[in-house]
């Protein structure tokens, strides 16, 4: 009994989404089915990306040792740690970003350039940028980036500012031994 429990409470969204998905099955079959060929989709879409990232961060965390890391990336990294923590939040598709940002806290990267890399990973990536210029033109862009990137950097700062450092120490040693 009390493993069923647990295991219900691990579950509880899925197991939610699932009864609102049956739900909408008894209002309307074709809805229904629509929703499960877009999960299907998302699935195959994730498990198509999801490996060869996986490998590719394993690789990452065997192969650039700590020391390395922090000399580009810690606490004394300044302007290469802000340009790097841009430079590979502007690439990559999103199912990677926290995994990699996991990486980043273990090796131990100062938390502002995690921050930067998180911001960028959501602002500035060059597919989006592309499709961008493309559909709003490139003056909308370079406008929004003008305005996006001061706004990272202070956001990451103000973020590190107001961050406890027992909270921060805590995120550090729990990743500490954490293998990818």
């Amino acid at each position: 009994m009390n493993l069923l429990i647990k295991i219900l409470k691990r579950f509880k969204y899925f197991l939610f989404s699932v009864s609102i998905l049956i739900i909408i099955g008894l209002f309307s079959l074709n809805l229904f089915l629509n929703v499960l060929n877009s999960v299907k989709s998302n699935i195959l879409q994730m498990l198509s990306v999801l490996p060869p990232i996986m490998i590719l961060l394993g690789l990452m965390d065997i192969w650039i040792p700590r020391e390395t890391l922090m000399k580009y990336m810690g606490k004394k990294s300044g302007i290469i740690g802000i340009v790097l923590a841009m430079l590979i939040g502007s690439a990559g598709p999103m199912y990677a970003a926290f995994p990699f940002t996991a990486v980043l806290i273990k090796k131990g990267a100062k938390f502002s350039n995690i921050i930067i890399f998180m911001n960028s990973w959501c602002l500035t990536k060059i597919s989006t940028l592309l499709f961008e210029i493309s559909a709003l033109g490139l003056k909308f862009t370079l406008v929004r980036l003008v305005i996006d990137i001061p706004g990272v950097l202070i956001m990451s700062y103000f973020v590190s500012a107001l961050m406890p450092e027992n909270e921060l120490k805590k995120i550090y040693n729990k990743n500490k031994g954490v293998s990818h």
